[in-house]
């Protein structure tokens, strides 16, 4: 590793912060609507934030190509989100505001987000609801016909609004069916079955991207005046996951690897809330939304390796945890807490189920309180699925939960423009690094894919194109676009030709088994280094041992999960190097030689107070590390405490 004391430009506003985005957009150079139609742009990925952002800017005028790898854009990963979407309405009427919100949001992420980015996304919160309900998104309404509300981790407030479980799901559809109208009105071009495999430049920005046919296998050039990333996070780094088994972060790591600094790679979040495994060869883990611990109680028996089922356990033999360590948010605290919280019961042998792997998720008392038709209006859907995954019906039995990899707060390093270190290169959500920090908030993520695509690049990349006014795309007869297509086809084919004995998914399985080891809840010195060692191992006997049926111009499965496990392993040794780097526990980077005497993160504010943003140099180099100071002038450093 070596480090540079290079600056980052990330063109915060000045003046008071909630003046900071009415006054970005005032001085924002404006592209007049004839001028629109002259421009084009490519966005990558068609989730929360691809699709949003499509519909936003072709609606506007620009002309839009957007790809994504599904058959459809509801296919998004996008749609697994499940809990809810927050927003600082204040529909309860229980003290929440704009800056309550912000103020949650950097306080949740363990001090280690950008404060301007973080109270912009609390402000443009109330507009996403409005803009989908305006669309029809059938959101849960109380008695007298208003929204109603839910209350999730790291907040005392209910402000999540939610469509029973499955928001994601409704929040998508709405956002498609705004992209599908302007496909009909030809001012965006759908493109689907299509991979992006590499970022074209010229003149140090980016003017096109590469695309293989998922079908025919044919790899072509796009050009573009801009190029928008929205292909979300890179959890299935560790095989097990809750994302879907088709997400990777291969545009994310191109990007990267043609000059677009990656921030914080080592911010991971390991969600407290997924149906154990069952056994060694899963290749997915399911997800329980986190609303479920609104009238869920989380406890396990007192006695560790007691065998008795759950119902014959009596109350004062259980230890609800949660509730005793944190009275103050009790089962809602913030995800990396209530993860390690878990993490803590099974090492103290008090893990329950078949493998010992899990903590009950108890409805009793709610059912009890509320009655079973109360519980089934919030959340059936949920408790259905459950049931079909476990054979277990959680009305009458806890339902049994424990800690897996789900979301990224790491990601490409983005100014408040949302745009790269590389001109001319965005990127949106979870592609991007931008308000979690170190920890993000249940219900955000679904705020800050919309809030982008909908609300913020519609007014930033207008002032990029402007300095790109009366002038064409790149043609993709230029050397540059050949050079990269040669490229492409170069590694696609380098792929078939290794030739050697195993499968490309028993290479991932054996990362995931190192990153969940040594980079995954607990993190400490001597299990960083030994992940770095063998992750370089793993890579090397890749390249040697790899073997692909099939060829590259036809649909081959293993051909693309060859190229996403082939950045999955660089990407790897970059998460360890940095949770190496940061010697210090924040959030979901939790190093077991940093905490406090009773087991929380101890941040290191001196030293620490920072974004990490690396800069590629190489397959056989170290990469840079830069350095984005934070400063917290709004919300005042403190050590979290949610008790």
């Amino acid at each position: 590793m070596t480090e540079t004391n290079t600056t980052l430009q990330a063109r915060i506003p000045e003046g008071p912060i909630k003046d900071h985005w009415d006054t970005h957009k005032f001085k924002t150079r404006l592209v007049n609507p004839a001028n629109k139609r002259k421009y084009k742009i490519i966005i990558i990925g068609t989730g929360l934030a691809g699709a949003s952002a499509a519909a936003t800017l072709g609606e506007l005028g620009y002309e839009v190509d957007v790809f994504t790898f599904h058959d459809s854009a509801r296919r998004a990963h996008s749609i697994s989100a499940q809990g809810g979407i927050n927003a600082a309405k204040n529909y309860p009427n229980d003290g929440d505001s704009i800056f309550r919100l912000f103020y949650d949001t950097v306080k949740g992420g363990d001090f280690r987000s950008r404060e301007s980015n973080v109270y912009r996304l609390a402000q443009v919160s109330n507009e996403i609801i409005d803009q989908a309900t305006a669309q029809g998104v059938p959101f849960a309404r109380e008695y007298g016909g208003l929204l109603d509300n839910r209350s999730f981790g790291g907040a005392q407030v209910s402000r999540t609004f939610y469509s029973r479980g499955q928001t994601g799901q409704q929040l998508l559809l709405g956002a498609y069916q705004a992209l599908a109208r302007q496909i009909e009105a030809g001012t965006v071009k759908f493109h689907s079955r299509a991979e992006m495999l590499d970022v074209v430049m010229k003149d140090g920005r980016a003017v096109g991207v590469v695309i293989r046919d998922l079908i025919t296998g044919e790899i072509t050039p796009h050009s573009a005046h801009a190029v928008v990333l929205a292909t979300g996070g890179y959890s299935n780094v560790y095989f097990l996951s809750t994302n879907a088994m088709a997400c990777n972060a291969t545009a994310a790591w191109r990007a990267h690897r043609r000059g677009a600094y990656f921030a914080n790679p080592c911010f991971t979040q390991i969600h407290p809330t997924c149906i154990p495994a069952s056994d060694d060869f899963q290749s997915k883990l399911t997800l329980m939304s986190e609303s479920l611990r609104n009238d869920g109680r989380i406890w396990v028996p007192l006695r560790a390796d007691d065998d008795r089922a759950p119902n014959d356990i009596p109350e004062d033999e259980r230890d609800y945890y949660l509730e005793r360590q944190y009275p103050a948010f009790g089962n809602l605290v913030p995800r990396d807490v209530a993860s390690r919280s878990a993490m803590r019961m099974l090492d103290e042998n008090k893990g329950v189920g078949p493998l010992k792997n899990g903590v009950y998720l108890d409805f009793s008392s709610a059912i009890d309180r509320l009655g079973k038709a109360r519980i089934e209006e919030r959340y059936g859907n949920l408790f259905e699925m459950y049931e079909r995954i476990t054979d277990e019906d959680p009305y009458t039995v806890p339902m049994r939960i424990y800690p897996a990899p789900h979301y990224t707060m790491g990601g490409l390093w983005v100014d408040y423009n949302l745009m790269t270190t590389v001109p001319g290169l965005y990127a949106l959500g979870e592609a991007n690094f931008s308000d979690h920090g170190a920890n993000r908030l249940g219900a955000s993520a679904l705020m800050q894919g919309l809030a982008d695509g909908y609300f913020v690049i519609p007014y930033t990349i207008g002032e990029y194109l402007s300095d790109w006014l009366n002038t064409d795309p790149v043609s993709t007869d230029d050397p540059v676009f050949s050079e990269v297509v040669d490229e492409v086809n170069t590694r696609t084919e380098r792929f078939l030709a290794i030739d050697g004995q195993r499968s490309v998914d028993d290479f991932h399985r054996e990362l995931g088994k190192i990153m969940i080891e040594h980079v995954g809840l607990a993190r400490d010195r001597e299990g960083l280094q030994r992940a770095v060692q063998e992750i370089k191992a793993v890579r090397e006997e890749f390249w040697r041992d790899l073997k692909i049926l099939g060829t590259s111009d036809s649909l081959n499965q293993s051909l693309e999960r060859a190229g996403r496990v082939a950045d999955f392993l660089e990407i790897a040794e970059l998460m360890a190097v940095d949770a190496l780097n940061r010697e210090e526990s924040c959030g979901g980077h939790f190093r077991l030689e940093h905490q406090t005497e009773d087991g929380e993160a101890r941040r290191d504010d001196e030293n620490y107070a920072y974004v990490a943003a690396w800069e590629w140099k190489g397959e056989n180099w170290p990469q840079t590390l830069h350095k984005e100071p934070l400063k917290f002038e709004y919300v005042p450093l403190s050590q979290r405490s949610y008790k």
